[in-house]
């Protein structure tokens, strides 16, 4: 195939995506759920609008414009894809891919169903695409590796394959920044960074920095409208769950009767958490911010005010030129 093949056939995905009714999305999502509770509907479609974004036409091409992969000697790229969101690990399917190398997935037993659905629908418009990729148990014949992991994990993949080239990506979470004095369509939107996804995604908010004296009042009523999250009996168990932890250990909180807030010094919050810190001035927060960069994924604010950062509510709806962890993947695998 050449790249323009390759071009054609996931734009044409991206189509057929498109094209499936609310009944074939529910069945999707139905299908997942068997196998993943938290792979609700609307998670799953959010997932899907999503995928379609990344394959319109106009912004491949706009992505993969400043690569030359038109004459790239095809190695066996092994990929240890994550299952914590609906389909997370197709933007890495769809860069091996399009690079023109042959794919080693090894998929999460959370997800595997969705990419495999993906990966049939791919080969059903470009059948030669059916040699181009396997999914495995192994990655042993792997000549090189990505794969996303836990800090732990991600320390065994290092071990394991120091000796081919790889990314490895580690834990990293999103934070949110607030000033006091956003609008609650802002308040609402930095809830969608929050709460999609059940806060399960290396995207979401799972911290915000406010000013000292801030109180989350405004923030609760214009999210009021997710007490909807307690229907998801695991969602409402992690809450019943850390709401008796903090008031056993005595610790100051904050709490709606679906969510926690805390003021903490750690990133990463437990489902149904939101994890704080207060700054005393811009130059403060700079800083702060700067500490953990090596340990953020993606930094919101109200329009993207903040230098760096990305407009609440658009966390979780990455551009196709949005690496994970900032790696440029498409780079990587051009090396080869």
């Amino acid at each position: 195939m050449t790249l323009e093949n390759r071009i054609e056939a996931f734009v044409e995905l991206g189509k057929q995506l498109r094209k499936l009714s609310s009944e074939d999305r529910q069945e999707w999502s139905q299908a997942a759920m068997s196998r993943n509770n938290w792979f609700t509907e609307e998670n799953v479609s959010c997932a899907l609008n999503g995928i379609i974004q990344m394959l319109e036409e106009q912004y491949l091409r706009e992505w993969l414009y400043p690569y030359h992969l038109k004459q790239v000697k095809p190695k066996k790229v092994g990929v240890v894809m994550a299952g914590n969101i609906p389909m997370v690990g197709f933007h890495d399917f769809l860069s091996v891919l399009l690079s023109g190398h042959f794919l080693l997935a090894k998929l999460s037993s959370g997800d595997e169903l969705l990419m495999k659905r993906l990966a049939n629908m791919l080969v059903g418009i470009e059948p030669a695409f059916a040699n181009q990729f396997e999914f495995v148990d192994m990655l042993k014949e792997a000549d090189a590796i990505i794969a996303t992991g836990s800090d732990n994990t991600a320390r065994y993949f290092e071990y394991y394959f120091t000796k081919r080239p790889h990314i490895i990506r580690k834990n990293r979470s999103s934070i949110g920044v607030l000033t006091g004095h956003e609008e609650k369509d802002d308040l609402q939107a930095l809830g969608e960074d929050v709460f999609r996804y059940y806060g399960l995604g290396c995207r979401n908010v799972s911290k915000v920095f406010v000013p000292e004296g801030y109180t989350f009042d405004k923030f609760f009523e214009a999210n009021a409208h997710r007490v909807s999250l307690l229907d998801h009996h695991k969602y409402h168990n992690n809450y019943d769950y850390n709401k008796s932890i903090l008031l056993i250990n005595r610790v100051p909180h904050f709490d709606n009767g679906f969510m926690l807030v805390q003021k903490s010094e750690a990133l990463v919050s437990p489902i149904c958490v939101l994890f704080y810190d207060t700054f005393s001035s811009l130059k403060d927060l700079r800083q702060k911010l700067k500490v953990i960069k090596d340990k953020t994924q993606v930094v919101a604010s109200a329009h993207g005010w903040l230098e760096g950062s990305i407009p609440f509510g658009e966390a979780q709806r990455p551009m196709v030129w949005d690496y994970a962890d900032g790696v440029d993947t498409l780079a990587f695998l051009q090396k080869l």
